[in-house]
C-alpha cells in the first residue's frame, strides 16, 4: 500500500536560508527598487487628505515581484522599500516618529508576502476550481490589499495621531482610500508585468493571423463595452450621476466570455476614461466614489476572467485525463499481450542459455574460431535471458509490498529498461556512481516506473546527453535526471502522461517531483523520497 506523506522537519537555519536572497535575485531587487520609486512618485496625482493615493501602482509592482519570484523575497522587498523611502526622505532616521514611518512602509510588504504564501499554500491543496491557475493570482491580487488595510486598522483606530487622521470620517476615508488605491494599482499593473516576465522567461509562441471566431469575439466585446460606456455617459448627461453598473456588467461579461486577458483589456479602457478625470481637483467624496466604482469594476472583471480561464484549463485537464484513461486501457491490453509473449519465450530461452553455457564450456579447448563463437553465443543468450527475466518481473507484478530497495539496483533496472530507447535516439545516459548503502522504502516496480518516465522524457527532449545521479540530502534521498534542451525550448512529445504518472507515484510514497529549467537551457527533474528510518 502507498506510504503516507511525512511532513519535512523545519529548522531555524532552513527557514532563514529560504528568506535570504540569492545572487540571481539581486538584479530583480535592483529593478524593483527603481520601479517602486517611479510608481510611488506617479501615484501622487491621485493623493488626498488621510491617504497617499487612490491609485497606487507600486502595490502592483510589489505583488508582481512576490508572485513571480516567490514569497521568500518578502524580507528583501521590505528592506528595499525601506531604503527607497529613506532615500526619498519619507523616513528620516533619528527624527521624531521615524520608527512609525518605517513601520508604515514595512507593514504592507510583509502583509503582501504572507498573503502570497497563504494563497499558494491553500491553492496547492485545493480540490476546487479556486486552486486552478490563474485563480490563485486573482485571489492574491484581491486579498493582499484588503489584508494590508486590515493590518493598518489598529494603528488608525487606536493611534490616530500617528497616522495623521482624526474622527470617524477621516478614518474611514483613509482606510477606504488605502484599499481602493492598492486594488487598482495591483490589478492594473501586476498582470501585464507578470505577462512580460513570463514572455521573457519562456519564448512566446509565434503570432498567427486571427481567425474569424476571434474577430467575431473582438467585435462582440467592443459592442458590449461601447454600449455600456454610452449608457453610463447618457445617464451622467441627464443628471443621474455616473452609475458603475453598465460598465461592471460589460466587463464581467467580457471576462467570462473571453478570459482574463480580454477582461483586463476592457478594464484598462474603463480606467483610461475615469482616471484622467479623477486626477483633477475634485471633492474627496466624489473622487472616492468614482474610484470605489472603478475598483468594483476592476475586481469583478479580473476575477471573472480568471475564473473563465481556470474553468477552461480544468476542462482541458479533464479532456487530457480522458485521453489518458483511453491510453491506459490500450497499455493494459498491450501489457497483457507482452506478458503472455514473454512467458512463452522465457522457458525455451532459459533452456537455450543453459545449452549455450554448456557449449561454451566444452569448446574452451577446441579450435579458437569455434571457442570464440561459442563464447559469443553464451554471452548473447545469457544477456537475452536476463533481459527477459527482468521484463517478466517488471511487467508481471501488478502489486507488490513496500520493501527496502537499494537505490543502485533501482537505477540499474532503470538504465536497462531505457538503454534501447536512448540508443535509438542517439542519446548517452550517464549514470554517476551511487552509494551502495543508499536505500529507499517503497514499491520497487512503481518507483522504477517513475524514474523510467523521467529518463524517457529527458531522452526525448535532450541534445544528446542525459545525466542520472542520486545522493542523500539530510533525511531525503534525491534522484536527479538532467538534460539540456536546445534553444531553451522544452520539447513536450505526447500528452505528458509519463510526468503525471511519475508525480503520482512519488507523491504516493511521500515524496516530491520538481522540474526546474535553468537559464542555460538545462532541465533538471528532481525526485525526492524520505529516507528509511528518518525522523518526521
Amino acid at each position: 500500500m502507498p506510504l503516507p506523506p511525512s511532513p519535512p522537519r523545519l529548522s531555524i537555519g532552513a527557514v532563514a536560508g529560504k528568506t535570504v536572497p540569492r545572487l540571481a535575485d539581486l538584479p530583480w531587487l535592483i529593478g524593483y527598487a527603481a520601479a517602486f520609486a517611479a510608481a510611488h512618485q506617479a501615484a501622487a496625482g491621485w493623493g488626498g487628505q488621510g491617504f497617499y493615493s487612490l491609485l497606487y501602482p507600486a502595490a502592483g509592482v510589489r505583488l508582481a515581484l512576490l508572485w513571480s519570484r516567490g514569497p521568500r523575497l518578502t524580507l528583501a522587498v521590505m528592506a528595499t522599500e525601506l531604503i527607497v523611502q529613506t532615500i526619498a526622505g519619507i523616513i528620516v532616521p533619528g527624527q521624531a516618529g521615524w520608527l512609525t514611518a518605517a513601520n508604515g512602509v514595512a507593514r504592507p510588504a510583509l502583509t503582501y508576502g504572507i498573503v502570497v504564501w497563504l494563497v499558494r499554500h491553500v491553492a496547492a491543496r485545493s480540490q476546487s476550481s479556486l486552486g486552478v491557475a490563474p485563480m490563485p493570482l486573482g485571489l492574491a491580487a484581491v486579498t493582499a490589499p484588503v489584508a494590508a488595510t486590515m493590518a493598518a486598522l489598529p494603528w488608525t483606530l487606536f493611534s490616530p495621531e500617528l497616522t495623521g487622521v482624526s474622527g470617524l470620517r477621516q478614518t474611514v476615508a483613509s482606510l477606504t482610500g488605502f484599499v481602493v488605491g492598492d486594488l487598482l494599482g495591483v490589478l492594473l499593473i501586476a498582470p501585464p508585468l507578470l505577462w512580460v516576465v513570463h514572455a521573457w522567461q519562456y519564448r512566446p509562441r509565434a503570432l498567427h493571423r486571427p481567425t474569424l471566431r476571434q474577430l467575431a469575439g473582438l467585435a462582440e466585446a467592443a459592442v458590449v463595452l461601447g454600449a455600456a460606456i454610452a449608457a453610463s455617459t447618457l445617464l451622467a448627461e441627464i443628471g443621474l450621476g455616473v452609475p458603475a453598473a453598465p460598465a461592471l456588467l460589460a466587463v464581467a461579461w467580457i471576462g467570462l466570455r473571453f478570459g482574463r486577458t480580454a477582461g483586463w483589456c476592457a478594464i484598462v479602457i474603463v480606467a483610461a476614461i475615469v482616471l484622467p478625470f479623477t486626477a483633477t481637483d475634485l471633492p474627496v467624496a466624489e473622487r472616492l466614489a468614482l474610484h470605489m466604482s472603478l475598483a468594483s469594476i476592476v475586481v469583478v472583471g479580473y476575477l471573472a476572467g480568471s475564473f473563465a480561464d481556470a474553468q477552461a484549463r480544468a476542462q482541458s485537464d479533464l479532456s487530457r485525463r480522458d485521453r489518458m484513461l483511453f491510453q491506459a486501457e490500450r497499455l493494459k491490453t498491450l501489457r497483457a499481450m507482452s506478458v503472455a509473449v514473454i512467458h512463452e519465450i522465457s522457458q525455451p530461452l532459459s533452456t537455450l542459455a543453459i545449452e549455450a553455457k554448456h557449449l561454451h564450456e566444452i569448446t574452451v579447448a577446441a579450435d579458437p574460431d569455434i571457442a570464440q563463437t561459442a563464447a559469443l553465443i553464451d554471452r548473447k543468450a545469457a544477456a537475452l535471458s536476463t533481459l527477459v527475466r527482468r521484463l517478466r518481473r517488471f511487467g508481471g507484478r501488478s502489486v507488490d509490498e513496500p520493501s527496502a530497495l537499494p537505490l543502485s539496483a533501482l537505477v540499474e533496472t532503470v538504465t536497462a529498461l531505457t538503454r534501447a530507447e536512448a540508443r535509438a535516439a542517439r542519446v548517452v545516459v550517464e549514470v554517476s556512481p551511487i552509494d551502495p548503502d543508499l536505500v529507499v522504502f517503497g514499491q520497487e516496480i512503481e518507483l522504477a516506473q517513475a524514474v523510467v518516465n523521467l529518463v524517457r522524457n529527458a531522452v526525448q527532449a535532450c541534445d544528446g546527453r542525459v545525466a542520472l545521479s542520486a545522493h542523500q540530502n539530510d533525511d531525503r534521498v534525491v534522484v536527479m535526471v538532467a538534460n539540456r534542451c536546445p534553444d531553451r525550448r522544452e520539447a513536450r512529445p505526447g500528452m505528458g502522461v509519463g510526468a503525471l504518472v511519475a508525480r503520482a507515484i512519488v507523491e504516493a510514497h511521500g515524496g516530491t517531483v520538481e522540474r526546474v529549467t535553468h537559464a542555460d537551457g538545462t532541465i533538471c527533474a528532481t525526485l525526492s523520497l524520505p529516507r528509511p528510518g528518518a525522523e518526521t
